[in-house]
């Protein structure tokens, strides 16, 4: 069995501020759901305010600073990747397809073979 760390949030300011995030976030979700009266600007405005501040509240906890730090590093290694050509692309899009039409083509005649053998040779149904 592997062993993996699993982090928690063990101090109470951080859970405070992420409980705190999530209360801002659903206000956010209520506000847009009860201002229905309201034009659309204000209504979107009010909930793109609430994930706003409850992902400014969120980014000072811990928590918060580590999933920025990955999300950092994630980007980051993005950009490193060697992304494929065009032409690479097309040729392997085309071996994809020429290996599911011949993996269609190969189960089609098992299938076949089968049925008539089960069908055909064995119970005589024909």
């Amino acid at each position: 069995m592997s062993q993996q760390n699993i982090q928690t949030v063990n101090r109470a300011a951080d859970r405070l501020k992420l409980g705190l995030a999530v209360l801002i976030l659903a206000a956010g979700i209520v506000a847009y759901s009860v201002l229905i009266d309201q034009s659309v600007y204000v209504r979107v405005g009010v909930f793109i305010a609430g994930v706003v501040v409850a992902a400014l509240i969120a980014g000072f906890s811990d928590t918060g600073r580590r999933t920025l730090a990955f999300a950092r590093e994630a980007y980051n290694e993005t950009r490193r990747v060697v992304w494929p050509t065009r032409q690479e692309t097309t040729r392997m899009t085309a071996i994809v397809f020429a290996f599911v039409v011949a993996m269609g083509a190969l189960l089609w005649v098992a299938d076949k073979l089968l049925g008539w053998i089960i069908y055909g040779l064995l119970l005589g149904w024909n």
